[in-house]
């Protein structure tokens, strides 16, 4: 991404005129096309000198990061493009380095951005001030006191999405250092009318859609509220939701706001009760009724409402129910009760709704000032900021209007003193012949208003206090013979004969020439208005109230201080408020954002001029131009003018060695500037015409780019001379590292075929010697075969006698006893390992060796047996003694045989000993117990099994029950014949008996057992051991057993299975039992 271009001053790269003081020529076409072609290009801010017009985008630009916080930090004002930061950053520094109190004042209509602009002022300089906890937290309350006012205080209107609908002037308090240290708020004129009733296309206050469609559904019960808007008469239906905002969101925005202020979590549901209170009250309807004494009165259609309402506020329901139908007039000793209609009920209702809500947003105000006052009683530096009601032109215009209007026009006055003012210090700051300007003083308008004798608001409040019959028609009578000659005041009934026929002006309405335009009002509502009255019947119900806030609220409800005197009234205390603001401004030093609001739609990218056109007219945009351009309309300080156009004089370029204003002077000098166009201050150059100024901006644009042009050729040539110099360079290494490459790869080659032939000759040495070695080897390995066949030939002469006659034998034997020892040899380095299953053996190298051979398999194979078993203890010899006998006795004859080579024969598999279910039957046995199983015994009768223990000890065979222990047979060894069974896979088997003995009553047992091989294998061990006989092990399909009398043959049969692989048992007749096998 490309850096962002740099300014150094207003008028670089600028688009339209930065400053309208600049403007040229100045006209109300040129201000407007100005301001629109700078729109268009982003560009919201404009100068009129120290002023900003700041134009509502209606969009999100990204002007406002935290570079450009840091971007503005500590700059000129004029150094940069115009922005609001650069105004908060010149009050803030003033405040900060000059200890000068600062005011920034932000006016415009309803929608142009007042509110926004207050916002990024607090976070500017919130930004820019000092750091640390406690600094820190006082910047964020002072931040989110405004959420907390903008729910209670702002409102959804046909021009702004949130209007703020009361006045708001915050002093912020600094120290020496610049740190906050608090603030204080003051409100202004809350529009309480709002609460009971709104135009078409508006809202009420947001805190109560917020508050219906945030809270959660355990506080809407306690606030007995319901979520659906239509519930309440309260709040308008047809602009409920407004796109692109998130009620429920806001409200929990608004919950932690009041929390980071410091609202207590009783006092955050207090407020909430107050606002369902104010909810609720609008759904309270009347109904007529006729007393006997004839008068009308009223009464209160559903009284579920009102007993809603009392719950939530804590008052007795039958004494706010007489409030609403009930007034009593007090005047000295006397009291008199008189029943109010429908219409003054309904009034009453609203009147209380309004002022419970107004006061509840003034105690709003109150506690957040306690929160965020400064601690600290040191002398503090003050910066305040104004965020009030522009100036309002309705179709309908009415009291609020004409209050806000006159606020308008006394902060007009304010801004046009201060602007002259500060204008006419400067110049005699600077020693500058001072000139008076014209311009239009709208005091004569704010007399016609605020004056004490013959004022509008003074003759409203006379009218409220007279005795007799007081209306709006009597009013605007005396406001016709009053003010009838005054030349900024219109009325058709007024004795001026030039209105009679104005047909614009209806006979009801009253019209004032404001200094922004004629605003015409409706006199309907002014004396109600400004009355503001509530019953006092009502003050008093509601101090009884025992909700704590509702109490406080009503201080002149409370008996023991009743006040007799009339309260002031709305205009008089506006009036006063005024008044105060106006002394308070005075003191600081003012800093202007004029907000314009470029369309009606609300959206981004349309300017429609004659909207604006009328904005620019009621703020005063051209006078305020006018004034500021009557003298000088450009001034400057002769440092930063010297530095900005020095290139277009040779003596000051490029660097300037003397003074900075003589520098100024010998470059006008230069340029032939006419003197009565500048004139010279003791710290800034004072230009009279903008045409002289964009002159000297324009011989400074050519001059740039000649001075562009001088720096590319000699950029130019530098960058030639230094690739030149850089190829140079290059060229000159490059040469030696090649030479030096050349002379080492010359080197290399010289080495290597030095290396080759020494190699060759070297081999050829090497062989030559090989030569004379195998000659001598030759020679000697003759002459020794020679000498062998010598002597053998003379041994065989001497010996041939003795040797001749049995010599074939000799060499028979001989080489006989050659090749057997040759075998044994070879047998020694041929052996296989010492496992005893290794049926590994060399083969036989002559045929004659076979038996011998084979004899030497038999011994190694012993031997390694024998080396085998001695490694054995005691109980593997046993364990593998049972395993041979197993073998013995059924390999190759039961089909079972092979499963159980694998699993060990452990004998003991239910731990009698240690299971104290068994502990009984542990006792009846002394003997050794050798197994201890579950089988199946099969009933002799329907071939049916029961589960049986099988105990095999020393003497006895022995059956118990498996669940109670209990022996239920015992047989001695010596008894058992026999043991017969299947040559399958099944596990059944028959226990003969001898007949005759006592365990053969009842005849042979037949069993089934998983582990068949195991258990006749220990029985038929251990009948021999106490015998001396073996038992006889019968392995047959088919076998007889004696069931007492009978004899009963036992059949093995193939057959399908229903239960899976589980052998089946069945007596067929007295002669048969079938055991089918799968």
């Amino acid at each position: 991404m490309a850096k962002m271009e740099v300014k150094t001053s207003l008028l670089d790269n600028m688009i339209g005129v930065g400053d309208m003081v600049l403007l040229e020529p100045l006209n109300e076409e040129t201000f407007i096309n100005n301001l629109k072609k700078r729109f268009d290009h982003s560009e919201i801010y404009t100068y009129i000198g120290s002023v900003v017009i700041s134009v509502n985008p209606y969009r999100s630009l990204p002007i406002y990061s935290p570079e450009k916080v840091e971007e503005y930090r500590n700059r000129n004002f004029y150094e940069l493009s115009p922005h609001i930061f650069a105004l908060s950053d010149e009050a803030y520094r003033s405040l900060r380095d000059q200890d000068k109190d600062q005011c920034i004042l932000i006016t415009g209509e309803s929608g142009a951005g007042k509110t926004e602009a207050s916002k990024l002022v607090m976070s500017y300089v919130a930004a820019v001030c000092g750091k640390g906890a406690e600094v820190n937290q006082v910047k964020e309350q002072l931040l989110q006191s405004n959420p907390v006012l903008e729910a209670f205080g702002n409102a959804k209107t046909v021009r702004n999405d949130n209007s703020s609908r009361f006045g708001k002037y915050m002093d912020i308090e600094f120290d020496f250092k610049g740190d906050p240290l608090g603030g204080v708020i003051s409100n202004y004129l809350l529009e309480k009318s709002r609460v009971v009733k709104q135009p078409r296309g508006e809202r009420n206050f947001h805190v109560f859609y917020q508050l219906l469609s945030g809270a959660s559904e355990e506080l809407l019960n306690k606030l007995k509220l319901e979520r659906d808007f239509s519930r309440y008469n309260y709040l308008s239906l047809d602009s409920a939701k407004v796109n692109g905002v998130d009620d429920a969101a806001n409200f929990r925005t608004v919950r932690n706001a009041m929390q980071i202020v410091g609202f207590m979590d009783h006092e955050a549901e207090s407020v909430l009760a107050v606002v369902a209170a104010v909810l609720k009250l609008g759904n309270i309807e009347f109904k007529p009724e006729s007393r006997v004494n004839g008068l009308d009165e009223s009464k209160i259609k559903d009284k579920n409402e009102l007993k809603e309402i009392c719950e939530l506020t804590g008052i007795d329901q039958s004494v706010l129910e007489r409030a609403f139908s009930f007034r009593t007039v007090e005047a000295k000793q006397e009291k008199v009760s008189t029943t109010l209609n429908v219409a003054q009920a309904y009034y009453a209702r609203d009147a209380l709704a309004k002022n419970l809500y107004s006061r509840l947003f003034s105690w709003l105000v109150n506690r957040i000032n306690e929160s965020i006052k400064a601690q600290t009683k040191v002398r503090k530096k003050v910066m305040g900021v104004l965020d009030i009601y522009g100036f309002e032109i309705f179709e309908d215009n009415s009291f609020e209007q004409f209050i806000i209007n006159y606020c308008n026009e006394k902060l007009q006055q304010i801004f046009i003193e201060l602007t002259l003012k500060e204008e006419q210090e400067e110049y005699i700051r600077e020693d500058i012949e001072w000139t008076h300007i014209d311009y239009f003083n709208n005091a004569i308008i704010c007399d016609l208003i605020e004056n004490n004798t013959n004022g509008i608001l003074a003759m409203l409040d006379e009218e409220c206090l007279r005795p007799g019959t007081v209306t709006d028609e009597t009013f605007l009578e005396k406001l016709n013979q009053v003010c009838a000659t005054h030349q900024h005041f219109e009325s058709r009934m007024s004795k001026c004969s030039r209105f009679l026929n104005d047909t614009s002006l209806p006979h009801s309405c009253f019209r004032i020439q404001h200094y922004a335009g004629k605003v015409l009002y409706q006199v309907e509502g002014f004396v109600d208005k400004n009355n503001d009255l509530l019953y006092r019947d009502l003050s008093q119900a509601m101090w009884k109230a025992s909700h704590a806030l509702i109490k406080s609220l009503f201080p002149e409800g409370n008996p023991a201080k009743i006040n007799l005197k009339r309260p002031p009234t709305a205009g008089s205390q506006f009036k006063a408020s005024v008044a105060t603001l106006m002394k308070n401004l005075q003191t600081k030093n003012p800093n202007y954002i004029r907000c314009i609001k470029p369309n009606d739609k609300k959206a981004a990218h349309i300017f429609t001029e004659a909207l604006v056109c009328h904005q620019i007219r009621y703020l005063g945009l051209l006078e305020n131009v006018r004034v500021r351009r009557a003298g000088y309309a450009f001034r400057q300080a002769y440092e930063p003018c010297l530095e900005r156009y020095k290139m277009l004089c040779k003596q000051t370029w490029p660097h300037w060695k003397g003074p900075a204003r003589s520098g100024v002077e010998v470059l006008f000098n230069e340029l032939e500037i006419p003197v009565e166009e500048y004139s010279f201050g003791r710290s800034k150059i004072f230009i009279r015409n903008p045409r002289t100024l964009f002159k000297l901006e324009d011989l400074r644009k050519q001059r740039l780019e000649d001075l562009a042009s001088l720096i590319q050729k000699i950029y130019r040539g530098w960058k030639c001379r230094t690739h030149f110099l850089l190829m140079k360079k290059s060229q000159i290494v490059i040469a030696a590292w090649y030479r030096r490459y050349a002379q080492q790869k010359r080197y290399q080659q010289t080495k290597s075929s030095a290396l080759v032939i020494q190699s060759y000759i070297r081999g050829w040495k090497a062989r030559k010697i090989l030569r004379e070695l195998k000659h001598q080897k030759r020679c000697k390995e003759a002459v020794t075969t020679i000498a062998a066949y010598w002597h053998g030939t003379q041994v065989r002469r001497e010996y041939r006698k003795f040797f001749r006659a049995n010599a074939g034998k000799k060499i028979y034997e001989f080489t006989l006893q050659r090749i057997v020892q040759k075998y044994f040899l070879e047998m020694k380095n041929k052996m296989p390992s010492l496992s005893p299953i290794d049926k590994n053996w060399p083969s036989r190298p002559y045929l004659f060796l076979d038996s011998t051979h084979k004899e030497l398999k038999r011994i190694f194979h012993l031997w390694r047996c024998k080396k085998y078993r001695d490694q054995f203890t005691d109980q593997q010899k046993l364990i593998y003694e049972e395993k041979l006998e197993a073998s013995e006795l059924f390999k190759d004859k039961k089909a079972l045989y092979p499963s159980s080579v694998g699993q060990p024969f452990q004998g003991a598999y239910l731990e009698i000993n240690k299971n104290p279910k068994y502990k009984k039957l542990k006792d009846a046995i002394e003997e050794k117990i050798i197994i201890a199983e579950v089988v199946n015994k099969i009933n002799r009768a329907n071939g049916k099994s029961t589960s049986r223990i099988f105990l095999l000890t020393n003497n006895n065979l022995l059956l118990a029950d498996q669940k109670s222990g209990q022996i239920k047979s015992e047989v001695p060894l010596v008894d058992v014949t026999k043991v017969s069974m299947s040559s399958q896979n099944d596990g059944f088997f028959a226990v003969h008996l001898k007949e005759g003995s006592e365990a053969a009553s009842k005849g042979d047992f037949l069993f089934s057992s998983d582990h068949l091989i195991e258990m006749a294998t220990k029985l038929y061990r251990t009948t021999l051991s106490q015998t001396k006989q073996k038992l006889n092990i019968e392995i047959s399909d088919e076998f007889l057993v004696q069931f007492r009398q009978d004899k009963v043959c036992v059949k093995f049969i193939q057959g399908n299975q229903k239960n899976g692989s589980v052998p089946t048992c069945k007596r067929k007749n007295n002669r048969l039992l079938e055991v089918a096998v799968p």
